[in-house]
């Protein structure tokens, strides 16, 4: 067993290394032994066919379904970098461990028609309206967000506590960040102590606090990777992120606040406890439904992967996510930025299935911690 998890964390760092130019990146979290790592980043970068065959033998002797299914997403990326392009559906059927689909357009039009239920105001389109709501809710003094953020972790982290066990002594920080692709991001870095990443490029939206801080801290990634650690050691050290656990944690994280704040509590607390500080006064919105809605159409971004995989034109590309995501320019021009087709590709559609699976099975406080705590993969939770 100890070989076994030597072999699959070096070969993960050499996939790692050879995806991303580096002994870390985006495609791996990895808390194992250093000296590994290092010694990864001192070899001569690998081979993709070797890394494939590599892989094919470790899936041979895996000890559980759950790792064996994780090599077999990084056998699907190694023969992807050597030069293999299946259609983008079997990629991410190997990667995933679930069949990515085409979202049928009548989803996104029910999506739209619960924000236009949800936002206030009548006049304009419906992309304007989304574009106001959020003005009008945005944080003018950003200096001001880390505090914010450590309230809502403080209340996001004790209603976890009812459903599951948490350490005493963790520590969560909120660190404003410049230069990354992303909104926000919750890591866990070990000895009980996190941190929650934040773009502070991108304005922020108050009604999004706990939306935001449930996703990347609890019950999302920070109370996830955690308690797994915690619990499981050696099997959760190396989490190569496009694999079958991502599309869980990406669901789990989309539904987290509605977990731990039913129906309108959510915006019950802000409203009690930070919007009026902010001068931000109740506009008749709905916070919740919005957040429902934009779940969905997460649903698009998948829909323009396909697209991009295809070989449409930018253009295109443009319109459909306007159309659909009801996104500005700006934010289309960021998203055609992620879309472009990389080995990485198949991980935009753990968003909205992830979301889909778990929504629908995470019914109650034991499938929830089990989520937290337990290795599962989407056909656990498909079935």
């Amino acid at each position: 067993m100890e070989q076994w998890h030597r072999d699959h964390a070096m070969l993960a760092l050499r996939i790692n290394r050879l995806a991303t130019g580096g002994a870390s990146g985006t495609a791996l979290i990895y808390r194992g032994p250093a000296e590994w790592a290092a010694a990864v980043e001192a070899e001569p970068p690998a081979v993709a066919g070797a890394l494939a065959e590599e892989a094919e033998r470790l899936m041979e002797c895996a000890p559980t379904a759950y790792l064996a299914a994780h090599v077999r997403a990084v056998r699907a990326m190694a023969r992807h970098l050597d030069g293999e392009r299946p259609p983008l559906a079997e990629y991410g059927r190997e990667c995933l461990g679930l069949e990515p689909r085409w979202v049928p357009e009548e989803v996104f039009e029910q999506a739209h028609a619960e924000l236009d239920a949800a936002l206030p105001g009548h006049s304009g389109t419906l992309a304007d309206r989304l574009r106001a709501w959020q003005e009008a809710h945005t944080l003018r003094d950003i200096g001001r967000l880390p505090g914010l953020v450590d309230r809502a972790v403080a209340e996001t982290r004790a209603r976890t506590g009812t459903i599951v066990p948490l350490p005493p002594g963790e520590v969560v920080e909120c660190r404003l960040v410049e230069g990354v692709g992303f909104h926000g991001a919750g890591h866990y870095e070990g000895d009980l102590k996190s941190t929650i990443h934040i773009n502070r490029a991108i304005p922020f939206n108050v009604a999004d606090l706990l939306y935001l801080v449930a996703h990347e801290g609890h019950p999302g990634h920070i109370a996830e990777s955690m308690l797994k650690e915690l619990r499981l050691g050696d099997g959760q050290r190396v989490r190569f992120m496009l694999s079958p656990s991502f599309v869980l944690s990406e669901g789990l994280g989309l539904v987290a606040e509605e977990l731990v704040f039913p129906g309108d509590e959510a915006q019950a607390w802000l409203n009690a406890n930070v919007l009026p500080e902010l001068g931000m006064r109740p506009d008749g919105s709905d916070f919740a439904a919005v957040h429902r809605a934009r779940n969905v159409l997460w649903g698009v971004w998948g829909n323009a992967a396909f697209l991009a995989d295809q070989g449409r034109d930018e253009a295109e590309l443009a319109a459909y996510l306007g159309r659909w995501s009801l996104y500005g320019d700006d934010e289309v021009a960021a998203a055609l930025g992620l879309l472009k087709p990389s080995p990485m590709s198949p991980y935009i559609f753990g968003y909205f299935h992830g979301w889909e699976l778990v929504r629908r099975w995470a019914t109650g406080p034991d499938r929830v911690r089990r989520l937290l705590t337990e290795q599962l993969l989407p056909a656990d939770v498909a079935a």
